[in-house]
């Protein structure tokens, strides 16, 4: 669900129209376990206690600088005399929130400090993926399919888990949705997947007295033709009755959470009533674009970036609330990612280019949260990636192989992301408590745990 648009690069830009008319194909590769997937035995798992997992990808790269400033250090606003947010003891009314001592919250997101302080809200900083291009095309499609660097590797990270693992519900017709028109890459491969940009607005139009019998018939003639057309097209008219019980317009969320209107707020509100109506589905993935600030970023006020950070913080504070400030907790887990950040040095007209290392949001019951997870590189010439760029010290595949394993209960770790052994971090209360290693504060130790 793209609702937001600010200027950015042609790269960006085409990239977008590239993906919209790659959507067929990737609905195609969705309905099929890819070829090459290792053969896993697996047991039927209807366990209430593996969590469905809701991935908000920040597309055109997500300053994580200012998302989640880094207060303490001098050079963060020596390069960024504009668009640095201020300190929390400076006079100015748009200064940060102190987090813990070194990182703060901007302004526009303090929605999220309730979480935050309730220990549901992780922010994971200094990290991203290893792939050093600064292309959108590359670093996203790496990051959707979990593995930089494997330009033939075609289906996603979160895809392979559903196909590397039965299904929570066993009678599930739906298992994945991505609220878009295309299937976002990092659902392809997944069994049962579908892209529904509007959960409320999706079936057929026309007379709704006829429409059984209308979705009927259709099913009838879909049922003779050969795979996958069959089953995508059988798949989507059961899916379209099944969301058409859900009463989607007159949700009403719990402890009395108040959704913004439109982007990420209207998504991740139709995805809590969806999770809430126990249909199946596992694993919901939503868009968030508009990052790609190169002129005029407006990290405060009513600026192009303070928007979209108003409406991510906004929605997740209402999800938070509704999901886990009950006393009935859903066992959900929320991860925003981006392709990469932005340069540490601001540009001439107010904005920032193509950086490297970035931040990660995880949210959920089962988050060791209430603080900023790091190995905080620091912002010195010689720290930074190639003298320009924030460091990438943890990989973003670290974060998502240990709520594989720990939330979503599945082993399959080489299947999901192939060729890489992931390190645990402690993102997970589970791992958490096993290992405490990981700096939560740059000035503690900088070691590294134990591989899983």
């Amino acid at each position: 669900m793209r609702t937001h648009r600010c200027p950015g690069c042609h790269e960006y830009m085409e990239l977008t129209r590239r993906q919209a008319l790659a959507a067929s194909g990737a609905i195609a590769l969705a309905f099929g376990v890819p070829a090459w997937l290792p053969r896993v035995a697996y047991a039927l798992d209807t366990s209430a206690s593996r969590d469905i997992i809701v991935s908000i990808f920040l597309r055109g790269a997500a300053d994580g600088l200012t998302l989640c400033p880094p207060h303490a250090e001098d050079r963060y606003y020596a390069t960024r005399p504009t668009l640095a947010v201020p300190r929390p003891d400076d006079a100015d009314p748009n200064r940060c929130t102190d987090l813990d001592g070194f990182f703060g919250l901007p302004p526009v997101m303090t929605a999220l400090r309730p979480a935050y302080q309730q220990g549901t809200l992780l922010l994971v900083h200094a990290c991203g993926s290893t792939d050093p291009s600064r292309s959108h095309f590359r670093a996203q499609r790496f990051m959707e399919v979990g593995k930089p660097g494997d330009p033939s590797l075609r289906t996603g990270w979160l895809g392979r888990h559903l196909a590397s693992i039965g299904p929570r519900s066993p009678t599930a017709i739906i298992r994945a949705i991505g609220m878009s028109h295309g299937l976002q890459r990092t659902l392809v491969g997944s069994p049962l997947a579908l892209p529904i940009p509007d959960l409320d607005q999706y079936g057929l139009t026309g007379d709704l007295a006829t429409r059984p019998e209308r979705c009927a018939v259709l099913e009838d003639f879909y049922q003779a033709v050969p795979d996958p057309v069959a089953s995508a097209a059988v798949t989507t008219l059961r899916t379209m009755n099944l969301l058409s019980t859900i009463d989607f317009a007159h949700y009403v969320p719990a402890a009395g959470a108040v959704y913004p209107t439109g982007g990420s707020g209207t998504a991740l509100k139709s995805t809590a009533a969806l999770i809430k109506a126990d249909v199946g589905v596992e694993a919901v993935a939503i868009d968030l674009g508009g990052w790609d600030t190169h002129t005029n970023q407006g990290v405060t006020g009513s600026g192009a970036m303070a928007t979209l950070m108003t409406q991510l913080a906004g929605g997740l504070a209402a999800f938070n609330s509704d999901m886990f400030s009950t006393t009935v907790c859903r066992n959900v887990t929320v991860v925003v990612l981006t392709e990469f950040g932005r340069r540490l040095a601001e540009n001439g007209t107010h904005g920032t280019d193509h950086g490297h290392g970035s931040a990660m949001l995880v949210l959920g019951n089962h988050i060791a949260g209430g603080r900023v997870l790091t190995q905080w590189p620091g912002l010195d010439p010689e720290d930074l990636f190639e003298g320009i760029d924030l460091e990438v010290t943890i990989d973003f595949r670290d974060v998502l192989a240990e709520i594989v394993r720990y939330r979503l209960d599945n082993p399959n770790l080489a299947a999901v992301f192939p060729g890489f052994t992931p390190t645990i971090r402690g993102v997970t209360t589970t791992c958490h408590d096993e290992w405490r290693g990981v700096s939560a504060s740059p000035a503690g130790p900088r070691v590294q745990p134990p591989g899983m």
